[in-house]
């Protein structure tokens, strides 16, 4: 990411997925391109705060802000496409096979066991996101909370699962107590082609 760089929304096609309603994708498609919008225009204000030479107190407070706000709309549209890329239509359920069961079976003993790690993950309250990543390193999978979008990352580590649990993921289909329901949804739809490519398969644990 450069202050040049310019984002573009991408399309995902994801119409008629198991419990997850076409009216909740559509609106979350929009908030996903209000995240790119965002992104691109602060990194617009950050180019032009810095072009102008040195920054007195006022514009270095201007700045911290705008950096931080980036953060957060920046995360946002990433764990976004990462979200999207990661379901299909058609879903398969839980994988049989893999690269991704058997770095979960290598990393927590069984891929049930990474599965009710995960799940439980993203009942937790408050917002955020359930996460599983990968230490490139040794090839382990480990999941996380992502609190709003920006804290919780694992520097380093790669995303190779992501679920969205914001309500706005689910909020037209399912109450918020109805979470649970959501998540179930969520794994009818997941594209498991998608997160075994993620895998670094050459040196995943299990693989």
């Amino acid at each position: 990411m450069g202050t040049n760089t310019v984002y573009k929304a991408r399309s995902f096609d994801l119409s008629d997925l198991t419990g997850i309603s076409n009216e909740t994708l559509a609106m979350h498609f929009k908030l996903y391109e209000g995240y790119v919008t965002n992104t691109n225009t602060l990194n617009e204000r950050i180019a032009e705060l810095i072009s102008a030479g040195d920054l007195d107190a006022t514009k270095v407070a201007a700045f911290s802000e705008l950096k931080r706000r980036f953060g957060f709309e920046y995360n946002g549209m990433v764990l976004h496409e990462y979200y999207f890329e990661n379901m299909q239509k058609n879903g398969t359920g839980d994988p049989t096979s893999g690269a991704f069961r058997s770095a979960a079976e290598a990393s927590f003993g069984s891929y049930e066991v990474w599965k009710a790690d995960f799940v439980n993950t993203g009942k937790m309250r408050g917002v955020g996101w359930a996460a599983t990543y990968e230490d490139p390193s040794t090839g382990a999978i480990s999941n996380h909370w992502i609190n709003l979008h920006e804290t919780g990352n694992v520097a380093g580590y790669k995303p190779i699962l992501i679920m969205d649990v914001w309500e706005h993921a689910f909020i037209k289909d399912y109450a918020p107590a109805e979470r649970p329901k959501y998540i179930e949804a969520f794994f009818s739809n997941i594209n498991w082609d998608a997160v075994n490519g993620r895998l670094n398969t050459a040196g995943s644990a299990g693989a």
